[in-house]
């Protein structure tokens, strides 16, 4: 039984914990928390495996979640995977979690099944008044292991669905992001097709999400995620935001990270900073 997001922390003693000695890196991870610190009172460590950001990011976006986003509400959204599947051949390859072996009805049905969940947990925990029971909710939703790499699975889809509208765009001569050009941009994603296959399918079993995949789930959650990159402490990333032309009106989660591949969270943040 693995702990998904540990119990809060003191920021400042957990960052004497894991930042000893006198190293130039130690020495920049302690101003980097003492930064964070000014903000942000309690850390929660997030459990690491390859689903990190995808754990850290929807667990600040669901214990923040005073409504369901308009898109989640949407009735396309149960459709998505059977129009995406009649569009799309090459979406049968998509590879569900440990299992590799399912067939096309069963991709879409199983999917859809996920996109179902993720609105039913979003709404129950964003329509949950009292902080604590709010808190609760999450708490034992991350604890559920089949449910919360159900949640990722959607997630991934959105990303492919994100992805496919972008790079449609793109083609069809209408703007996008930046971001949009540079993840079409890899040799190993020129086209949505090789974005699945060569990333979002290794996606929790052989690796986490790259930055430009950072600002894709950005995209298609449509949240800012705000992320203290604390060995960039003293330069201008230290504290950057997906996407980083956020639309006014996407809520904000932040997240820690000491290296651009594990995530943690601040928790609590400070009187002052919410004045």
């Amino acid at each position: 039984y693995k702990l998904s997001v540990s119990p809060e922390m003191d920021i400042m003693e957990y960052c004497r914990k894991e930042w000893r000695g006198n190293t130039p890196v130690a020495k920049r991870m302690r101003k980097g928390y003492e930064a964070v610190a000014q903000k942000f009172a309690s850390i929660r460590r997030i459990r690491g495996d390859n689903y990190c950001a995808f754990r850290a990011t929807l667990f600040q976006a669901l214990s923040q979640a005073t409504q369901l986003p308009s898109w989640l509400q949407s009735e396309d959204l149960t459709m998505l995977p059977e129009n995406l599947l009649n569009k799309y051949d090459w979406i049968k390859q998509w590879q569900l979690k440990q299992k590799p072996t399912k067939k096309m009805g069963e991709i879409s049905d199983e999917i859809k099944e996920y996109l179902i969940l993720l609105r039913k947990k979003w709404k129950n925990i964003s329509e949950t008044k009292d902080p604590i029971e709010k808190q609760e909710a999450c708490d034992k939703l991350f604890k559920n292991e089949e449910e919360e790499y159900s949640l990722y699975e959607a997630l991934k889809f959105l990303m492919l669905n994100t992805a496919i509208e972008l790079y449609n765009d793109d083609k069809n001569g209408r703007r996008v992001p930046v971001f949009s050009w540079l993840l079409f941009a890899r040799d190993t994603s020129s086209n949505p097709c090789q974005l699945m296959h060569n990333h979002l399918n290794h996606i929790g079993h052989t690796g986490g999400l790259e930055q430009v995949e950072m600002f894709l789930l950005a995209y298609a959650l449509q949240y800012t995620i705000q992320v203290y990159r604390l060995y960039k402490y003293s330069t201008d990333e230290f504290i950057t935001l997906y996407p980083n032309d956020p639309e006014e009106d996407w809520p904000v989660v932040t997240l820690i990270t000491e290296d651009d591949r594990h995530y943690n969270i601040p928790v609590r943040m400070c009187q002052e900073t919410m004045l």
